[in-house]
C-alpha cells in the first residue's frame, strides 16, 4: 500500500472531514459550504486558515480523483454532499483515525497533547495507549507516523503524521527500519514523490502552498 501525498489545503480539508464525521454525525456527510467553515474554524485547528468556497472545491474535486473524498446526494435533494474516504484508502481503525485527524488538523504533538484532543473521536485508556498505537503506526509499511527529535525546552517527543513532508525545521528520530525492507516498499520512491508534490528539497515546503 502507498501512502497519498496530500498538500496543506487537502491534509486540512480530510482532518476536517474525518472529525466532523464522528463529532457531528447527523449533519455528516457535509456540503461544500459546511466544509469550508469546519476548514476555517478557529478552534482546534493549527494553523489558522481562511480558504474561500472556489478553493475548498477545487481541492474535493481533486480528493475525489484520487479516490479520497466520495459526493453524496441525499434522498429529495439536488445538494452533493461530500464524505471522506482516506480511513478506507489506508485502512485506519477507530483509534488510529482519530490520531490522524488530529494530527492533520494541528500538526506535531506530543502523546498527553494527542489524548486530550482525541477524546471526543475515541477515548485512549491512558498516555501509554496513545503511544502504544503511534508506535503500531510507525511500524506499518509504510509508517504513517513518525517521531520527532526533541526540541529545546520541550519534555516529550511529538509525532506527526506522513502524509505530506515533515513540517519546516522539524527533525525526525531515525528510525530503527531495515533497510533492504524499505527499498523493498518504496520508501526512497515515495520520498521523492513527496519532494516533487512541494517543488523543493525534504525539509522545506513551497511557501505559496504553506500560507495559502
Amino acid at each position: 500500500m502507498e501512502l497519498p501525498v496530500l498538500d496543506p489545503r487537502e491534509q486540512r480539508v480530510l482532518g476536517s472531514l474525518l472529525e466532523k464525521m464522528v463529532t457531528v454525525p447527523a449533519t455528516y456527510p457535509l456540503t461544500l459550504n459546511a466544509v469550508r467553515t469546519a476548514c476555517n474554524q478557529t478552534s482546534s485547528r493549527d494553523p489558522v486558515v481562511d480558504y474561500s468556497e472556489p478553493e475548498v472545491d477545487e481541492t474535493l474535486r481533486g480528493l475525489k480523483k484520487r479516490d479520497l473524498v466520495r459526493f453524496v446526494w441525499t434522498s429529495g435533494s439536488r445538494t452533493v454532499k461530500y464524505a471522506q474516504a482516506l480511513d478506507q484508502a489506508i485502512d485506519l481503525d477507530e483509534a488510529e483515525r482519530a490520531l490522524v485527524t488530529v494530527l492533520l488538523l494541528r500538526g506535531a504533538q506530543a502523546p498527553g497533547e494527542l489524548r486530550t484532543r482525541t477524546e471526543r473521536m475515541y477515548a485512549f485508556a491512558d498516555r501509554a495507549a496513545v503511544e502504544s498505537t503511534l508506535r503500531a503506526m510507525a511500524e506499518r509499511q509504510p509508517p504513517l507516523v513518525r517521531e520527532l527529535e526533541l526540541r529545546p525546552r520541550e519534555q516529550d517527543r511529538r509525532w506527526v503524521h506522513l502524509l505530506g513532508p515533515l513540517p519546516i525545521g522539524e527533525t525526525a528520530t531515525v528510525p530503527t527500519v531495515d533497510r533492504d525492507a524499505a527499498l523493498a516498499h518504496g520508501a526512497p520512491a515515495r520520498d521523492e514523490a513527496v519532494r516533487r508534490t512541494y517543488d523543493v528539497g525534504p525539509t522545506r515546503t513551497r511557501r505559496s502552498t504553506a500560507t495559502s
